[in-house]
């Protein structure tokens, strides 16, 4: 069973803007929010076999629903996040207050060493990647590497619009990729394609990247993924993938989709 770290959408809204994706007159629908939360919930546990925890939403914090960013877990040691942006930065000392009360080893980084969490730490049990340049930055990777005594590949982030990793690169069961290769400079692609088969490679087109196709949850066979994406969907059933895409347009608003709603705790 896996295990995954969410936050009910109670406060959820938009409050500032951070990213493209952001704008204070795109008002989010509370109750439509509120609904397509509860459906990935109800998703996860019920059709993909996943376990949830919920932490307390926090008013103020409308991203706390955003749970991938909290820190990377690993081993009983969870690294909290260091947000660039100051609207953010509310949300570490919640995170970090979750980890310790449910056992885990809490590591910060150093202050100005930008890191944001499983949205920009990502892999395979014999490879983990960790995005760069929009939110974290390449050094924090450095200091991961320590902690976890793992090597975390650079990959380097080129557009604002796929700001986190895990908005442009989905890692699946059997060591396969779901990814969109022009969110990436051309170093991090030769490097996506050294490490990762090209036959096991998942190319997502451009407009359903768009929609946040590979910002998706992989739980064995099952794929969680937002809706609108026609074709990832096919390219998964062809994989032996079940999809369930779901509609979450609301949480698009901000710059989020299903992966950015949860956090592996395993």
């Amino acid at each position: 069973m896996s295990r995954f770290l969410v936050c009910p959408p109670d406060h959820f809204g938009i409050q500032y803007e951070i990213n493209p994706w952001m704008r204070l007159s795109n008002e989010v629908d509370k109750d439509a929010s509120q609904a397509q939360w509860r459906t990935l919930a109800r998703v996860l546990e019920q059709d993909a076999g996943a376990k949830l925890e919920r932490m307390t939403p926090v008013p103020g914090l409308p991203d706390l629903v955003f749970t991938a960013n909290a820190g990377v877990v690993h081993n009983g040691t969870a690294v909290v996040s260091r947000f660039r942006h100051r609207e953010r930065r509310g949300e570490e000392e919640h995170f970090a207050r979750w980890f310790r009360k449910h056992g885990y080893r809490v590591i910060f980084l150093d202050e100005g060493c930008y890191f944001e969490g499983a949205g920009d730490v990502l892999g395979f049990p014999d490879a983990w990647f960790g995005g760069y340049r929009q939110r974290s930055d390449v050094k924090a990777h450095r200091v991961l590497s320590d902690v976890y005594g793992k090597e975390i590949l650079p990959l380097e982030l080129v557009t604002s619009r796929f700001y986190h990793l895990d908005t442009c690169f989905c890692p699946l069961g059997n060591g396969e990729l779901l990814y969109y290769p022009a969110a990436f400079d051309t170093y991090a692609q030769a490097t996506i394609a050294d490490r990762v088969d090209k036959r096991r490679r998942l190319v997502v087109p451009h407009a359903e990247a768009a929609r946040f196709a590979c910002n998706a949850v992989c739980i064995g066979r099952h794929v969680v993924l937002p809706s609108g994406c026609p074709e990832t969907t096919a390219m998964l059933k062809d994989r032996g993938y079940t999809p369930h895409p779901l509609d979450l347009d609301q949480f698009l608003k901000s710059g989020g989709s299903a992966k950015c709603l949860t956090l592996a705790l395993d």
